[in-house]
């Protein structure tokens, strides 16, 4: 497996070359699942389509690359550099977001032939580039593989957001892993019980350090104070959910933070997103729409598509808080990577396994924190055109941490900072407990 995250500049062309061709190869086998109609539909303004992922991360590489570094380049159809632009206000106007949906032209026949014009162009750069220009595009093509792994993990949330509008509940991908079946799940006594890990707090380092990959909002290393804490050992599940959920915790205003609870009560929130009551059953018999289909609850599970204000109830509810973004990454250094990541055969979070001190801290399910999403002390934007990429969004965001089971391999760290408005649901999002010493 490639570990991408460690990859540094000088490696070499010929690694990070080959690192480009398995990053990019992923999006396509994520796509080939779909048919030309899943792939241009949008459903919610939140959402893209699956086509425009597909392109507007080859026009990432045209614009900060190929663009702008490798002369003589033949642009493959002027038109996109409209209809891709995702939010690059200093590259000028673009398609509204909430209208990608709309875009039915280019064909996807079309979008792959620019993906394969833009690969092949980024071969012939990376084959005949000088070393100063190479120096000089190398971290790009870095941020762009980073940047098509976000995308792959949104195509994957995007399209299942799309499927469950469909009355037939379609499957993303065929076939269900037995372990995720109630009847064959792992048995109760090798389930890691609720525990907690005492964490001494204090003065601590955090942000990212070192040669690897890092985005700009994860710098600087700075330091930051905490008082000593406790950590749940491995994420809410299910079944302890329900409990909440059957205790009223969607009808009483006291566990909530009031703009969750107006939210909640507008759009008439009674379970996760994706959970749907089993009329026949009669009432409390849930099933969760899955990327492999529609499905048994299973208790053992953690709970995901939670809104910050979901976790937050639950955690008021449950005596406890949500950890600050500071918490969960001093707690989370030296942690095992011991989570499920991307898989095609388990897109779907799994339960946690026994052993000791804290568990899926990464992979999974991302873990809502209780932190706004500030730039740290000092913080500076990459220059030029990608200095848009995180810095204007820190305002109205709340960081979550640890990736899921939608997050490619090698693409989470300790200081990785995942945000979004406290009222989103549609990714893979978890909550952990916390609670003061």
């Amino acid at each position: 497996m490639l570990d991408l995250h460690q990859t540094r500049i000088h490696d070499g062309r010929e690694l990070l070359t080959r690192r480009y061709d398995v990053v990019r190869a992923l999006s396509e086998t994520l796509a080939a699942p779909l048919s030309a109609e899943d792939q241009c539909v949008q459903s919610m303004p939140d959402a893209s389509p699956t086509k425009w992922h597909l392109a507007h991360t080859s026009w990432f590489f045209e614009t900060v690359v190929l663009r702008a570094h490798m002369p003589g380049y033949r642009v493959f159809n002027e038109h996109y550099h409209y209809l891709f632009n995702s939010y690059y206000e200093a590259l000028g106007p673009r398609q509204l977001r909430a209208e990608r949906g709309l875009l039915s032209r280019p064909s996807l026949p079309e979008v792959m032939d620019y993906r394969q014009h833009v690969d092949a162009s980024m071969r012939d750069f990376a084959r005949a580039a000088d070393e100063d220009t190479w120096s000089v595009a190398a971290p790009m093509i870095l941020l762009g593989l980073n940047h098509e792994q976000q995308h792959q993990e949104l195509l994957l949330t995007d399209i299942k957001h799309l499927l469950s509008r469909n009355a037939l509940n379609p499957a993303y991908c065929a076939g269900y892993p037995a372990s995720y079946s109630i009847g064959t799940s792992i048995q109760a006594q090798d389930v890691l019980s609720l525990g907690w890990v005492d964490c001494p707090g204090g003065r601590v380092e955090l942000g990212h350090e070192g040669a690897g990959f890092a985005f700009d909002n994860e710098t600087p290393r700075h330091e930051v104070l905490l008082r000593p804490y406790q950590l749940a050992n491995r994420c809410v599940t299910n079944g302890e959910y329900l409990a909440f959920m059957a205790d009223g915790g969607y009808r009483r205003p006291e566990f909530w933070l009031s703009d969750g609870w107006a939210l909640s009560r507008a759009q008439d929130w009674r379970a996760p997103l994706y959970w749907q009551e089993a009329q026949e059953a009669g009432d409390g018999i849930w099933r969760n729409f899955t990327l492999h289909g529609l499905r048994d609850i299973d208790p053992l599970e953690p709970v995901c598509h939670l809104s910050l204000y979901e976790a937050a109830a639950y955690a008021q509810w449950a005596g406890a808080r949500l950890p600050t973004e500071f918490e969960w990454e001093a707690a989370s250094l030296g942690v095992a990577f011991d989570g499920r990541f991307l898989d095609a055969a388990r897109l779907h979070p799994a339960a946690a396994q026994p052993g000791a001190g804290l568990q899926q801290m990464y992979g999974d399910v991302w873990e809502w924190t209780r932190s706004s999403y500030d730039p740290y002390p000092g913080f500076k934007p990459l220059n030029g055109v990608v200095g848009e990429y995180n810095g204007k969004f820190m305002v109205g965001q709340v960081v979550l941490r640890g990736g899921s089971c939608a997050t490619p391999e090698g693409h989470i760290r300790p200081s990785y900072r995942n945000f979004f408005p406290p009222g989103a649901r549609w990714q893979f999002s978890g909550l952990r407990l916390a609670r003061d010493l």
